[in-house]
């Protein structure tokens, strides 16, 4: 099995509308850092990130591991996670406002 060390997935989703920022796609992957960027230079935002299984259509409850966090403005928070997903998984973000960037990087296994 061969291991790429790589930024996975880069991601500047709409306002309040849950988007995929990283599905592991005919791969294994462990994501072990999400970072949270706020673009915005007067407010906080809020976001939220969960973790879907394969076969898993919609996002609930036992998926998130991060709900309604707060990112400052003009600040970044550094998640160290080591998520570990197999074929087919996704890591799906909710931002408050479009002024939020995710960023996902790790490996994937293959």
């Amino acid at each position: 099995m061969a291991t790429a060390y790589k930024v996975l997935a880069q991601l500047a989703p709409s306002a309040t509308t849950e988007s995929t920022l990283y599905t592991a796609t005919d791969v294994e992957a462990v994501v072990s850092t999400i970072t949270v960027c706020n673009q915005n230079g007067s407010s906080a935002q809020t976001y939220r990130i969960a973790v879907r299984k394969t076969g898993e259509s919609t996002t609930v409850a036992k998926n998130y591991i991060v709900y309604g966090a707060t990112v400052g403005a003009l600040d970044t928070i550094t998640l160290t996670l080591g998520i570990t997903l197999e074929a087919g998984a996704a890591i799906r973000v909710y931002a408050s406002s479009a002024d939020l960037s995710f960023n996902a990087f790790g490996s994937e296994i293959s």
